[in-house]
């Protein structure tokens, strides 16, 4: 199948086969459309998401080879380790995700260059009133035992599918404590391993590993046929070891 680059149909959610992605630059498989649920819904069904810049139209990317974590392979250093025993942090499941989407836009980190525009933090809130987007909160708790968000992260889930969208921290290791947060929870239902879309030295430390596409979307169908419990993403506290 030759590679060609496709322009969605602003009536139809229906996205071309996979096999379609440039290899340069890697994965755009089509652009347009927009990010309505229904959109991003059918994206990530079939491991598809959309990343692009201001002023660029809407992109949509399959990469090859695709990032993900094993599970049973989340890379838990030694410093890590004493750190999860001093136990510094309160983590959280879906209890603030407007403003993890908000603080990973704008976080420091990013100097100012984020494709987290206003537009997708709507689209993303909105999957989330769905419950298909969820959030993993770290909070730091000053001396009026007031909550001080300091890291997090979130991602789209279709059934046992996890597709991690970004992450932040403000403090060190509280990033690391959301992912480790996200693994453990996951772990108590079988979910093996997590979608990280795209390779940086962040995961790679954490133990993120490149697979084929195809090895990719066997993960992934596998995973969408895993039901969870209609109360598996309800908002509560998490506690890791």
């Amino acid at each position: 199948m030759n590679q060609r680059l496709h322009h969605l149909d602003a009536n139809n959610v229906n996205f071309p086969d996979l096999a379609f992605s440039l290899s340069e630059p890697n994965g755009l498989l089509a652009v347009g459309g927009d990010l309505s649920p229904a959109r991003l819904i059918a994206a990530y069904q079939q491991g598809i998401f959309p990343w692009y810049g201001n002023n660029d139209p809407i992109m949509w990317w399959s990469p090859e080879p695709r990032a993900i974590i094993s599970i049973d392979e989340l890379r838990i250093n030694r410093s890590l380790r004493k750190a999860i025993k001093k136990n510094p942090f309160e983590i959280t499941l879906n209890q603030d995700f407007t403003a993890v989407t908000q603080w990973c836009a704008d976080a420091p980190f990013r100097d100012g260059d984020t494709w987290i525009l206003p537009e997708m933090e709507s689209a993303y809130l909105a999957l989330h009133k769905l419950g298909y987007a969820h959030s993993i909160e770290v909070w730091r708790l000053d001396d009026s035992a007031n909550k001080i968000l300091v890291g997090g992260l979130y991602g789209v889930a279709i059934n046992g599918y996890f597709s991690g969208e970004s992450m932040f921290y403000k403090e060190a290791n509280a990033s690391k404590f959301a992912l480790v947060a996200l693994a453990q929870l996951l772990h108590t239902v079988d979910i093996s391993f997590i979608d990280c879309q795209l390779l940086n030295p962040f995961l790679q430390e954490m133990g993120a590993k490149e697979v084929p596409r195809s090895t990719f979307i066997n993960l992934l169908n596998k995973a969408k046929e895993k039901v969870l419990s209609h109360d598996f993403w309800q908002a509560r506290q998490l506690t890791i070891s």
